[in-house]
């Protein structure tokens, strides 16, 4: 039995391919609705088909498996308008995005506020989250957020270029 303050090693270290990590817990959520308002013009649209998404979230480190929201919701058709949207899914993850918002806020926290490099916050997501995000998927997010952009060095006194010196006349 392991008491406080023994060392117990990581199951995962050593491991090099991702399809050799623990399978994700899955967790059903759905956004399955019959009808919704349509975002475009505000009448009624009805359900016309549905589809799944698979977003990844914060895992547990005690269990030592990640957690994968299996999420199915509905593709609506506005007859006023003929366009077509998705139920709302805003609250979880971004569009196009294979992760939730917790995952992206704590990435970005991890550089910005630990100051962490991005091989090794995404080595810290994995061994404290449970949650396998590439180094240069947390790039994109960091740089997107606007956080760690290098900020241009200015030197001396700013003066005006060529162009403004000297003026030359414009003939008529």
């Amino acid at each position: 039995m392991d008491g406080p303050g023994d060392y117990v090693s990581d199951a995962t270290e050593g491991i090099s391919r991702v399809e050799d990590l623990p399978p994700a817990r899955i967790e059903r959520r759905s956004r399955d609705y019959r009808r919704r308002r349509c975002p475009f013009c505000g009448k009624r649209a009805r359900r016309f088909g549905a589809a799944r998404r698979v977003l990844h979230d914060l895992g547990d480190a005690r269990r030592g498996r990640p957690l994968d929201i299996h999420l199915t919701y509905s593709k609506h058709r506005c007859s006023s308008c003929r366009r077509c949207f998705n139920a709302d899914m805003d609250d979880l993850a971004l569009p196009k995005c294979h992760y939730t918002h917790r995952v992206q806020q704590k990435a970005v926290r991890l550089i910005v506020e630990d100051g962490l490099p991005y091989r090794v916050a995404s080595w810290h997501l994995w061994r404290d989250h449970r949650v396998f995000v590439p180094f240069a998927t947390i790039q994109n997010w960091v740089e997107a957020a606007g956080k760690k952009r290098p900020r241009p060095q200015r030197r001396g006194i700013p003066r005006p270029g060529l162009g403004r010196v000297q003026r030359v006349p414009r003939r008529r």
